[in-house]
């Protein structure tokens, strides 16, 4: 137990007391500091995101999805003005198997 307390000191930079007077412009432990943001970076997040690259990538391999039923709701898709593109009705970044209309799916 002492053992991983002398470790996890050693990895945080106290690995003894420090004795006298602390620096007052703030540069007493900046290479501890660096040290614990390298070790963040390199067993946290880059695991991480190599974990969530390979969820994206599993996930898109099951191919398409089946869409919900489309259900006209009152308080939904209300248009106080056209889209100033188009018809009026599509958005700016408009597709047709996703996105809905006011009357549904568009391919449908």
């Amino acid at each position: 137990m002492a053992a991983a307390a002398f470790g996890l000191s050693r990895l945080l930079g106290r690995s003894r007391p420090q004795l006298g007077r602390h620096m007052s412009s703030g540069t007493h432990g900046q290479e501890g500091s660096a040290h614990i943001w390298r070790a963040l970076t390199f067993f946290v997040t880059l695991p991480g995101v190599g974990v969530s690259m390979l969820n994206v990538f599993l996930k898109s391999r099951h191919g398409e999805h089946e869409r919900p039923e489309f259900i006209t709701y009152s308080h939904l898709h209300i248009r106080t003005k056209p889209f100033p593109w188009g018809d009026g009705n599509h958005t700016l970044f408009h597709n047709p198997h996703v996105y809905l209309l006011p009357t549904g799916y568009e391919d449908e």
